[in-house]
């Protein structure tokens, strides 16, 4: 599903089995989770296993994928990435360095958000724009939630700067031929050196889920 919104550059993997063995991991990674739950260990196992089938595509050895900061994935040198989970869909997605400065991707179960969280997460001139028709195939509150996890994830990794669900404004556009997917515009509140301001991304709903993808090219910049 993810790779129907990235360009064909950028190496894609996704699975809707619900877990993988944590037996699959490196001793590195395995390290990492040996604390945590059963059904964290294997969904850690499946979302990595998704990274190495990318891996994989864009002609690379299988490698273990730490965590910084955040929980930020640490790709191999000359590499920038994106992962994704969520009850049911595992997702990511690699490109060379040379060709993309970031990505973001985001997976959301395309039902409407918990009470209070809409509040939460949106600016005014988003409550404004973004309607919540519950006829819609479409929850918008959901949609908007995965649009900024997926900023967050383009930003972060080369700034290192924190941005709060207040700090990106976003616009969504509908596919003239399809109600279930199309593109949105994120507009920073929030300036770093080097760092565009604005920021394009696809979305689409399929399958149950909404999923939101950005591309940062390796050319831009302010």
């Amino acid at each position: 599903m993810i790779e129907r919104l990235l360009p064909a550059y950028v190496a894609c993997a996704d699975t809707y089995e619900a877990d993988a063995p944590a037996g699959s991991l490196y001793p590195e990674e395995a390290r990492l989770v040996a604390a945590s739950v059963d059904r964290r260990r294997h969904e850690f196992a499946a979302v990595r296993a998704c990274a190495r089938r990318a891996m994989a595509t864009l002609g690379l050895p299988p490698a273990p994928v730490m965590t910084g900061h955040r929980g930020v994935p640490l790709w191999p040198d000359g590499i920038v990435g994106s992962m994704t989970h969520c009850v049911g869909y595992r997702a990511a997605v690699l490109a060379r360095a040379s060709q993309v400065r970031a990505l973001g991707i985001d997976a959301e179960p395309n039902e409407p958000l918990p009470a209070g969280v809409w509040e939460t997460i949106s600016l005014p001139s988003e409550r404004a724009r973004v309607p919540l028709d519950t006829d819609s195939p479409v929850h918008w509150d959901r949609l908007l939630f995965s649009a900024k996890e997926s900023v967050f994830k383009t930003w972060f990794p080369l700034t290192r700067i924190e941005l709060g669900f207040e700090e990106a404004d976003i616009s969504f556009r509908t596919s003239p031929d399809t109600a279930t997917e199309g593109t949105f515009v994120a507009e920073l509140l929030l300036t770093a050196p080097g760092m565009p301001r604005s920021y394009e991304g696809r979305w689409l709903i399929d399958d149950g889920f909404a999923v939101t993808a950005i591309v940062l090219p390796e050319s831009s910049s302010v």
